[in-house]
């Protein structure tokens, strides 16, 4: 066992003393050492369940044999987050989330892990800690929130966010905004929709690190409960047969994640996080991989902030394995790659059935021939932008229009609900990258002024920042280079005419070769807005979006 380096020998009996000093008796010690990686806290309406479904984890291990032991990560909602400085914290908890996961793995030499996140960095950061760790793990979620009713229909997030712009806009009473705020997060849970969080919840069971549910079942449910103590029992299968991580989380399974991706219509963030968990297995992931597997994968779902459906619907119609049955009748998948379960995912998915035709489009019948992302490039962003091109209207798909230029978030906001933003305009909201934020926040109050204005259908945004899950429209992020180092978005000014061709994947500012060297020699790097902390450390170490922001040592 790992776990004779703390307590087998002479050499060990001072830490041997020290698992007394715990409670821990002799025959725990002789069993393997099970670390349970707790995201639980009571700020996080995701996380706030977790002491449960934790509790139903360790009586999982206990029951096969294994010592569970507790220990936490740290954990950021970023609806309470979103729109002021807190959001520059948000993507950047995804690494500290991974660090401390893997010092506190290594120091006490677990010989397996459970992984109980929820909400949008931990399941990243905890996937990432696991191919860094790589001893059995298992990932079990905290589950979606059920959605919210109001006015006889079901409502989420999203609808919270755009509900202020339509009281801007003078379309919506304060009365019916209290209305929203009462009753569209009616239970615990990750936000209802496809956002962030739940995007990763299911692909971690595509990467085939979670058990079957993990990604749907609602946070409420028993089943949820059940399906804790399942993890529990199955890690301690998977480290009998010696089933790692990086045994599972392999290029194929990255890609498979990828392609099932675009079936969902995922959140544009996992476009950083795909990207990172392929860096720590040692896979360079071009996030250009999109268009490719986009072109062949048909879009298979619309759930919100792209439709009217929801994850509860989603584990009702069969869940993430229901959608991946449909990718394999045109073999899109690499179905020998191996899962946690201990066995392939073409068996798992083997009897698997799609419940809902209406949730879940067969292959036959897709919302779209392609799938829900895309990467746009052209001389605006010459290493790419992200869209969610699922969730954008018919008219945005080709739109070509003046930038109105705002080097933060909150001046964009302000323009927009001060009515200064009109059909046709171009949003450019730039300083907001990896470095320029720094740690890239979250776009999710623009698009929502956008919405909640009328201007959803007329209206583009770009930035070198990135959009919550619950974003919709056409809101193109990731803008790679950044401002801040200097990229295209740097140099783009009022009234320039910008062109967005989102079939086409492209992405350009009208103006000559010429003037844009003019401007590129004329520009000059922004002081950091940051200087000290934890802010700053990160700004000097991470890498562009297209990179999946992760963090590398700087070069001397």
């Amino acid at each position: 066992m790992r776990s004779d380096a703390v307590k087998t020998g002479m050499q060990q009996a001072p830490h041997r003393s020290l698992f007394n000093a715990l409670g821990m008796t002799k025959e725990e010690m002789e069993r393997p050492l099970v670390g349970i990686v707790s995201s639980y806290n009571e700020i996080v309406p995701g996380h706030m369940n977790l002491d449960k479904i934790v509790n139903a984890v360790k009586q999982g291990v206990a029951m096969a044999g294994g010592t569970p032991i507790v220990f936490p990560a740290i954990a950021v909602c970023d609806g309470i987050a979103m729109g002021h400085i807190g959001m520059k914290y948000s993507l950047v908890t995804r690494d500290l989330i991974a660090d401390s996961t893997e010092a506190m793995a290594m120091a006490h030499q677990f010989d397996a892990l459970v992984m109980v996140p929820n909400c949008d960095k931990n399941v990243p950061g905890l996937l990432m800690a696991a191919a860094r760790i790589n001893v059995p793990t298992v990932f079990v979620s905290g589950g979606p929130m059920l959605a919210g009713h109001v006015k006889g229909q079901k409502r989420s997030l999203s609808s919270m966010f755009e509900a202020v712009g339509s009281y801007s806009a003078g379309t919506m009473t304060a009365e019916d905004v209290e209305e929203f705020e009462n009753k569209v997060c009616p239970t615990c849970g990750s936000c209802s929709g496809m956002y962030t969080a739940n995007s990763m919840n299911c692909l971690t069971e595509v990467l085939g690190m979670g058990l079957p549910g993990n990604g749907t079942i609602p946070a409420v449910y028993s089943e949820r409960i059940k399906l804790a103590k399942h993890a529990g029992m199955q890690v301690m299968e998977m480290y009998r047969k010696n089933i790692r991580p990086r045994d599972i989380m392999t290029k194929e399974a990255v890609l498979n994640a990828l392609t099932v991706d675009m079936a969902l219509g995922c959140s544009t963030n996992s476009m950083l996080h795909l990207p990172a968990i392929a860096h720590e297995i040692g896979f360079d992931f071009d996030i250009t991989f999109a268009n490719e597997i986009s072109e062949k994968t048909p879009n298979l779902c619309h759930l919100a902030p792209a439709g009217p459906t929801y994850m509860e619907d989603l584990n009702e119609a069969g869940g993430v394995y229901a959608v991946m049955k449909e990718l394999s009748k045109k073999d899109l998948l690499n179905l020998e790659c191996m899962t946690v379960t201990g066995k392939t995912m073409g068996e798992n998915i083997k009897n698997s059935v799609n419940r809902n035709p209406e949730v879940i489009r067969p292959i036959d019948h897709p919302y779209s021939e392609t799938g829900g992302l895309a990467v746009l490039t052209g001389n605006l962003a010459p290493d790419g932008g992200v869209v969610k091109k699922s969730a954008v209207c018919d008219e945005m798909m080709v739109h070509e229009g003046p930038a109105r230029v705002f080097d933060c978030e909150e001046d964009a906001i302000a323009a927009i609900k001060g009515g200064k933003i009109v059909a046709g305009d171009v949003v450019v909201i730039r300083y907001e990258g990896p470095k320029g934020g720094p740690g890239m926040r979250e776009m999710l109050n623009p698009t929502s002024a956008i919405a909640g204005m009328g201007l959803g259908s007329s209206v583009a945004l770009i930035t070198d920042g990135r959009f919550s899950g619950a974003s919709r429209g056409a809101s193109i992020g990731h803008i790679s280079p950044e401002a801040a180092v200097g990229g295209p978005i740097a140099l783009v000014q009022e009234g320039d005419i910008i062109s967005i061709n989102i079939p086409e994947h492209s992405l350009s500012l009208k103006i000559s070769d010429e003037e844009m060297a003019k401007r590129r020699a004329a520009w000059q790097p922004r002081q950091p807005k940051v200087t000290t902390g934890y802010l700053a450390r990160y700004a000097a170490m991470v890498t562009s979006g297209n990179r999946g922001a992760v963090l590398e040592v700087p070069r001397q």
